[in-house]
């Protein structure tokens, strides 16, 4: 197991960081938040650069790349907060075709989500629900050539921005991993309403998938054990995508925070200066380079199929739910008044990382995962 980056690696951060720098500022951010713009643009530019298709297999039009090339820039759009589909579509979407889907499927959507074309996403929480398939209650029936769908999810990220939503469901009558199943559900047709969220970079939205019907040719691989395996790795490569993003949004609310503490002064010297305030940096520095440390090595486990996978899926998504607590609430501390005001941007990526925390899992969630995989 390789824990350095390559310098393919370190130049594909670079390039992406440039790029979001430029052409994602936070007046842009700051306008889609408030209604008065779209993230249309920086999407078109983004499908140009080819990032769509970073992970897609050269076979259906992509660039071949990996799970750790995904986290890289995964970790980018979290800095500067980037709104729009790419995320979910390159870190939900692609990972469940690619694991579930046949030649036959993986081309007819694959290369069309390459050319920037067509997006989507997951849908797997339920009320009540953890994040294993096993556990999920929304049924499929069979009927003719047709599925028909029975139930809610809840929590889909980019719901009402992308083109098509790989639910996760289960063949009526059957528990546990039996019966398992995914299907790709046009979003048009998934009945998407609008989640009133925290971060409102990006959409989020309630499926109610009762009377869905949906065709066969749309099922991902076939219902069972060998779908709720796939399913889970797929699962295990988003939550891995969301910790690492926590990242990103975190070390910005850090370095900004940290450039407040440099300039803001009182009693004649700058705030940074102060023992108090040091001792926070510091504690704040030990959580986001430990949740930097576990969310890359559990992207390296995923991109190995290391059995430690699950393991260190959970402990990276624990580790970026402690470092954004404490990080996002530092954040809006030290920057004193002007801290909790809405034009000030710190609620902007606070909105981000409190988001992040919950989806797939949260940190106390997660740590209830550890116990289990650890027999405690």
């Amino acid at each position: 197991m390789e824990l350095e980056f390559s310098a393919d690696q370190e130049e594909l951060r670079l390039g992406v960081r440039t790029f979001l720098e430029a052409e994602c500022p936070m007046t842009l951010v700051r306008a889609v938040v408030e209604g008065k713009s779209d993230y249309l643009s920086l999407w078109s530019q983004m499908v140009e650069l080819g990032w769509p298709a970073l992970t897609i297999p050269e076979t259906y039009g992509g660039l071949g790349l990996g799970v750790l090339e995904a986290a890289v820039v995964s970790e980018e759009l979290g800095r500067v907060v980037a709104p729009g589909p790419l995320f979910p579509t390159m870190t939900q979407f692609i990972p469940a075709l690619l694991a579930l889907g046949d030649s036959e499927t993986q081309a007819r959507f694959l290369g069309p989500v390459a050319q920037g074309k067509c997006t989507g996403t997951l849908a797997l929480t339920e009320i009540g629900a953890s994040v294993d398939p096993a556990q999920v209650s929304t049924t499929a029936t069979q009927d003719g050539n047709e599925w028909v769908l029975s139930g809610k999810k809840y929590a889909v990220l980019g719901g009402l921005d992308v083109d098509e939503i790989v639910v996760v469901a289960r063949v009526s009558g059957t528990t546990g991993d039996e019966g398992v199943a995914a299907f790709i559900v046009p979003a048009q047709t998934a009945n998407p309403v609008p989640v009133v969220a925290l971060d409102a970079t990006r959409s989020m939205a309630t499926l109610d998938l009762n009377g869905i019907r949906v065709s066969s040719d749309r099922l991902l691989g076939e219902p069972g054990p060998e779908s709720a395996a796939a399913l889970r790795k797929v699962i295990d490569e988003s939550i891995t995508a969301l910790a690492i993003e926590t990242v990103g949004t975190s070390q910005s609310i850090f370095d900004l925070t940290l450039n407040y503490a440099k300039e803001r002064e009182q009693f004649g010297v700058p705030i940074g200066s102060f023992q108090a305030i040091k001792h926070r940096f510091a504690d704040m520095l030990v959580l986001l380079e430990r949740a930097r440390a576990t969310s890359y090595f559990a992207a390296l486990t995923v991109a190995e199929n290391d059995h430690r996978r699950p393991l260190a899926v959970a402990t990276a998504k624990a580790a970026a739910g402690d470092c954004q607590r404490k990080i996002g609430r530092e954040g809006i501390q030290i920057h004193g008044g002007i801290g909790y005001t809405w034009e000030h941007n710190m609620h902007i990526y606070v909105r981000r990382v409190l988001t992040d925390a919950q989806l797939l899992g949260s940190a106390d969630e997660q740590r209830a995962r550890i116990a289990d995989l650890l027999f405690v």
